[in-house]
């Protein structure tokens, strides 16, 4: 999955108007979080009766295997602080209550399944320490790490279990299958950059893997990781009424971070190779759920490793923490090649979740996510070709039965409903072509006029309220979100918007759309949080960010207004690296090239490549340092600090529920 780095790091009574057969106080209960509507526990029940029979074999297979788990799993950083708790879920135990979705509570059931297991001959797996899952490939000489986690600690305590059991090997080799955190972010847990250099440990990855592992965190990380926040429901409390899974697994942990460079890419298919005595056979598949992802097959297991390309769970075509949208076409591709190429495989095992076994089931798996992304890709064309916009689109297409009838293609992540908005968006752009929509108004100017409108704000809420008690809880979160936009203080429309995205949170199949629509809540009772990220704890990872990306970094948080008719050049010379950046800023946007020191620039910055990490993680302020022996200041001081006031400093807790205006 595409998790940024700051996403990893993230971590009012009701008034009266409720539903008349709900009691009031019961809004008081979980974390203010109101009770599921009459109307709700009446969705819930024809979601139940609609699902696939369960022929019981997810969960046969999610315990296939079994070797041991911990009696507590609660992962703490080192001054002691619970940085991963599986234990939380803990009360996700029998029939669904009313407020979840019975599809997403047997989801949760399942990911709630934790330990060490044996998944064929030589191939191990770790799952629940982590949102992803730890592959582990026996060599002649020591451990094939595959995927090693989000975070150091997560990693660390993972390997504890599997050297407990399987004995204490070295690890000789890491692969990462894709460009996304929760699959490197923990290796330094596993092996040192010594160890990598000096050959003791090799890293195999896909081509791109190091750019494209970086690049998105740097330049549009503070944005994603605040919206992250909602996605992975950082801050709900772990109950019936809060955050139960998050589709992939239990939740990302937010730990250490790091990384380590490849010393092999893999960059076509197939390509053959022998990793410490053991054979695999690599596909090359970027663009498809990551933009640097590859899968492998390991012909003596006959087992084949599908990364995140094939999963238990509809995926993403596009991330609602925003990300460039992905090719459901491609991606369809890729999941062909693989399986025409390996029918002889007996197991396929992933990134997430646990394994599947036998020739037939994981035919039925390949073929049925084939299909469904081209479904989507194909259907979402037709239908735009007959003059359909992305919202229309999304409420009229449905799977086919087919593609229906087992629970590995649900929405418990991705959704029918934004996929088709993604393959629209990646044709289209985000223009539906109606002229309304060519330039409307802001969202607080244009809910202002909503409101005068509407007639004001107290026949809003006696309207929305009418709504409410008539179930019709899209419509009253698209009234209120105007008046709420409008007026930011109005504790009413706050109260019952946050009422609406309860029962909205509750239906929903996706764990995604869930924690979206009760974070909303949440913050619309407790406002914004308080903190935002700790990009500190990704410095393991920052450092090994290319240089390009930092000069990147500080043209996109240039302020343009108060940069208008300033002309500024500057040097900034990494004393480590022997490279020196040329910086001019002209025409309000700042340009950066690798060239020599300019002898026009006004002022020279020399300092060392770990020194800046600590100065862009807020480890160290640049006024702090002007006296330090590892940062050297030539010319006009006046001009650094005038060049570093014109850099903005990202907002990490911006309102999302209620307008900035």
């Amino acid at each position: 999955m595409r998790l940024p780095v700051f996403a990893v790091l993230l971590c009012s009574s009701l008034l009266s108007g409720c539903d008349p057969q709900v009691p009031v106080s019961s809004a008081d209960a979980e974390g203010g979080f109101s009770a599921p509507t009459s109307a709700t526990l009446a969705a819930q029940k024809a979601t139940a009766q609609s699902l696939p029979a369960d022929d019981v074999l997810d969960q046969q297979e999610a315990e296939r295997g079994f070797i041991a788990r911990e009696p507590s799993l609660q992962v703490q950083m080192a001054d002691g602080r619970v940085m991963f708790d599986q234990d939380a879920y803990g009360f996700i135990q029998g029939a669904a209550p009313g407020s979840v979705n019975p599809s997403l509570w047997r989801q949760a059931k399942l990911n709630n399944s934790n330990g060490l297991y044996k998944v064929a001959e030589g191939v191990y797996q770790l799952r629940g320490y982590d949102l992803a899952t730890m592959s582990l490939i026996e060599g002649k000489n020591g451990w094939i790490v595959v995927d090693p986690l989000t975070t150091e600690e997560t990693a660390a305590r993972a390997m504890a279990l599997a050297r407990q059991h399987l004995g204490d090997k070295p690890v000789v080799a890491i692969i990462f299958t894709h460009s996304h955190v929760d699959h490197f972010g923990g290796a330094l847990a596993l092996a040192s950059p010594a160890d990598v250099a000096s050959g003791k440990v090799r890293v195999y990855a896909p081509e791109g893997f190091m750019e494209e592992a970086t690049s998105e965190n740097v330049l549009a990380g503070p944005a994603m990781g605040r919206r992250a926040i909602y996605m992975y429901g950082r801050d709900l409390p772990r109950s019936e009424r809060g955050k139960v899974d998050n589709g992939l697994g239990k939740e990302p942990a937010m730990g250490t971070v790091g990384i380590l460079p490849p010393t092999d890419l893999i960059g076509k298919t197939p390509t053959a190779m022998s990793i410490d005595g053991v054979d695999f056979i690599f596909e090359y598949t970027p663009g498809s759920e990551a933009p640097a992802e590859m899968t492998f097959y390991l012909p003596a297991a006959k087992a084949f490793c599908g990364a995140e390309v094939m999963s238990r769970t509809m995926h993403n075509l596009y991330t609602l923490r925003g990300a460039k949208v992905r090719d459901a076409k491609r991606w369809a591709g890729y999941i062909e090649d693989s399986r025409v190429s390996h029918p002889e495989t007996e197991v396929m095992f992933f990134s997430h979740h646990w394994p599947v076994w036998g020739a037939e089931r994981i035919n039925a798996l390949m073929t049925e996510q084939r299909d469904t992304y081209l479904y989507i890709h194909d259907q979402t064309l037709r239908l735009a070709n007959q003059g359909y916009g992305p919202r229309e689109i999304a409420e009229q297409l449905s799977l086919p039965k087919s593609l229906q009838t087992h629970y590995w293609n649900r929405g418990y992540y991705g959704t029918l409903k934004h996929n088709v908005k993604a393959v629209y968006q990646m044709y289209f752009g985000w223009y539906d072509g109606n002229p309304a929509n060519l330039d409307p108004l802001p969202r607080v100017e244009g809910a202002k006029h909503y409101v005068e409108f509407m007639g004001g704000s107290a026949a809003i809420l006696s309207k929305a309220q009418a709504s409410f008690d008539q179930a019709d809880y899209r419509w009253v979160a698209e009234v209120l979100n105007h008046l709420v936009s409008a007026e930011p203080d109005n504790l009413p429309a706050k109260t019952l918007l946050a009422q609406t995205y309860d029962q909205l949170g509750y239906r929903a199949e996706s764990s995604a759309w869930r924690n979206v629509y009760l974070s909303g809540a949440y913050e619309l009772r407790h406002g914004a949080p308080a903190q935002g990220v700790d990009i500190a704890a990704a410095a393991g990872l920052l450092e090994q960010t290319g240089a390009e990306q930092f000069m990147q970094m500080f043209a996109v948080a240039l302020n343009g207004p108060k940069a208008d008719g300033v002309a500024l050049t500057l040097n900034i010379s990494f004393s480590d690296l022997q490279t020196n950046y040329v910086l001019n800023i002209d025409n309000s946007v700042l340009h950066a090239r690798q060239a020599p020191p300019d002898s026009q620039a006004s002022v020279t910055l020399t300092l060392t490549r770990p020194l800046l990490v600590k100065i862009v993680t807020k480890q160290a302020g640049i006024k702090d340092l002007l006296g330090s022996p590892d940062l050297q200041v030539d010319g006009s001081l006046i001009d650094l600090v005038r060049f570093f006031a014109l850099l903005d400093k990202p907002d990490l807790v911006f309102p999302i529920v209620t307008a900035k205006d």
